[in-house]
């Protein structure tokens, strides 16, 4: 099947040609019917899938047909996610999708000033994308007004669990109409999201796409083993070696992410970091030059695993093991979106093992061993610009990061 058999506007298959989507993706095939019948959804799709356009699409067909007839004032479909990155993400997914209607979508989140964000509102806007926080700020403040939503979307629903968002969910569904459609989407189920998921929806449609198997088939994953002190020539070799590739690097904290920003800075490798303790506007700036490509390479924590979604990242490298399992999935799920191909490759030292274990386990199935010959290692060692390796230096960065951190404080 192909979207031009869908009974949508032309205007939306129009955008759709111009942005390259020709057939569906098993979970837009298995949702766009059930939303667009007005059906509440319960989708688990793992990252990387296609879903967003899967709530996308029938939503902005339906909004641009009600407004073709008659103009509609008032917000008509919130989106509810976790992280700012997401919610942008989302929004120029909406925005793409919608080019040629007349349905606008916004995004408002924490971290910037409030008054560019109330001025576009007051313009007028379809569809909100938003985190919690701001969207109450600017609730309580009469700048958003929810009694017209008839669609709730809520998406990435574990992840608004693991930060303890289950409180701001339920409020949320006590200021939104009563007769609503409500589509709900989670990349894993458990009982916490059992019991969240059925307290929201009705008689929902359940989809669920590829739950055997967490990663996507296009993504070809692989762990490679070395001490931890090894880990960066590697990563100067990976990058080196491939120039034009964008590389999306995930670290387990903040200081190990500025700690690999200046090897790869010794190395003469440009990057840029992405984490909690940097401003927004610095986080969206990274953003914006990994999508564009002026930088190929992003280091990232895991706040960030699931707000980036930005094509044609050709390789994640997971300099740390994640803590949490499912984590894994999020990370490689960064790269193989869609349609395309994907690499990724994980670093594991001797201690992190236990956790390499928990992950296989979490996948039900080994992860390929990428075997490195000793001539390999050797030239990989040899081939590195990077000649500070002693603690003193690595110590003198951790206390120049936790320096940097106190001074935005005050």
């Amino acid at each position: 099947m192909k979207f031009d058999d869908y009974h949508i506007a032309p205007e939306i298959k129009k955008s759709l040609e111009t942005a390259g989507f020709k057939k569906p993706t098993d979970i837009q095939f298995k949702a766009i019917p059930a939303v667009m019948k007005g059906e509440d959804v319960l989708a688990i799709a793992q990252t990387g899938t296609g879903k967003t356009a899967a709530f996308a699409i029938p939503v902005i067909d339906r909004l641009h047909k009600q407004k073709s007839s008659s103009r509609s004032e008032g917000i008509r479909c919130v989106v509810m996610v976790p992280t700012r990155e997401l919610a942008i993400q989302i929004a120029e997914v909406f925005n793409s999708i919608a080019k040629h209607t007349r349905v606008k979508t916004f995004s408002v989140f924490g971290g910037v000033e409030q008054e560019p964000q109330i001025a576009k509102l007051e313009k007028g806007i379809d569809i909100l994308v938003s985190t919690p926080g701001r969207m109450f700020d600017l609730v309580s403040q009469g700048h958003i007004h929810l009694d017209r939503v008839d669609t709730l979307i809520l998406d990435e629903a574990d992840h608004m669990l693991d930060l303890g968002f289950i409180k701001d969910i339920q409020d949320l569904i006590k200021v939104l109409p009563r007769k609503r459609q409500t589509l709900f989407f989670s990349a894993t189920i458990d009982d916490k999201i059992k019991k969240l998921a059925y307290s929201l929806v009705r008689n929902a449609i359940r989809i669920q796409v590829s739950p055997k198997n967490p990663v996507a088939k296009n993504i070809d994953h692989s762990v490679a083993f070395m001490p931890m002190d090894d880990k960066r020539f590697f990563l100067e070799r990976i990058i080196k070696e491939n120039a034009e590739s964008k590389i999306l690097v995930f670290v387990r904290t903040k200081v190990r992410a500025e700690r690999v920003f200046s090897a790869l800075e010794r190395m003469e490798i440009k990057s840029i970091t992405i984490h909690g303790d940097k401003e927004q506007s610095d986080r969206l700036i990274a953003m914006n030059e990994f999508k564009k490509g002026t930088i190929k390479v992003l280091i990232a924590t895991d706040v960030s695993a699931r707000g980036i979604d930005i094509p044609s990242v050709d390789y994640v490298i997971n300099y740390d093991l994640p803590e949490q399992p499912e984590n894994y999935v999020h990370r490689v799920g960064r790269t193989g979106r869609g349609m395309q191909k994907g690499l990724a490759v994980s670093f594991c030292s001797p201690e992190e093992k236990p956790v390499l274990d928990q992950i296989q386990e979490y996948l039900d199935k080994p992860i390929a061993v990428l075997q490195i010959s000793a001539a390999d290692y050797a030239q990989t060692l040899d081939f590195t610009a990077d000649s500070r390796d002693d603690l003193q230096s690595l110590m003198k960065e951790v206390a120049e990061f936790e320096g940097r951190k106190k001074k935005k404080k005050k």
